[in-house]
């Protein structure tokens, strides 16, 4: 596939997805590597475009350069937004008790604080993502509890079962300052790169991720 051809499916992918007005969202390809550029309305529609391009075959990496311009009818003061991420994090019960707190500036949310397990970071940015007015959002949430090494290992020798076409030897897996997992190695797409975080992500104590792994 060629970069005219690559940069083709992925304006049709964004074209396709429903939660997405693509209309200002343009596209470079260039050796695999493509680049989202524009502006959308809201940040959840920033977050679909790059999972939308992400879908297509043959991406090997995104640059994000989409911008978040917000109608006049959805701006809305910084005090605002704070209250409402306070009232979604107290009904939300996957998101611990006050173990997270959020600052507000220019429509931009920075989350911190400390939680035991990822998909409670995970859950709080989520939340965050979808409210009117939010421009972008920095998650610094910490985790408590240090990763193991064997446990990461583990539970992605686990996942890879369910891809008949991936062997666990393919893929290294280092674990730095206790928390931070790198991995190295290739994939065959984007879905099974996707099940390979979800299981580093899914061990106790991972805080950070970097990525390495090619897809063929």
């Amino acid at each position: 596939m060629n970069d005219k051809e690559l940069r083709q499916l992925v304006l049709d992918e964004l074209e396709y997805e429903p939660s997405l007005d693509a209309a200002d969202i343009g596209v470079t390809a260039e050796n695999g590597v493509v680049t989202l550029s524009g502006y959308v309305t809201d940040y959840s529609q920033k977050v679909a475009a790059e999972r939308a391009a992400w879908r297509v075959r043959g991406v090997r990496a995104i640059a994000q350069k989409i911008e978040v311009r917000l109608a006049g009818d959805k701006r809305q003061h910084d005090d605002e937004i704070a209250q409402r991420i306070l009232s979604i994090f107290a009904w939300n019960t996957l998101i611990p008790e006050n173990k997270i707190r959020a600052k507000v500036s220019d429509g931009w949310v920075t989350l911190s604080g400390h939680v035991d397990w990822h998909y409670q970071r995970g859950a709080a940015e989520s939340e965050v993502r979808k409210l009117s007015g939010v421009k972008g959002v920095t998650n610094e949430i910490q985790l408590t509890v240090a990763a193991q090494q064997g446990d990461v290992k583990r539970r992605i020798e686990d996942a890879l079962r369910r891809y008949a076409e991936i062997e666990a030897s393919d893929i290294r897996v280092d674990i730095k300052d206790g928390s931070t997992v790198h991995l190295e190695g290739r994939v065959d797409n984007w879905g099974e790169r996707s099940a390979v975080e979800r299981a580093v992500w899914s061990a106790p104590g991972v805080r950070n991720l970097v990525d390495n792994l090619v897809i063929r």
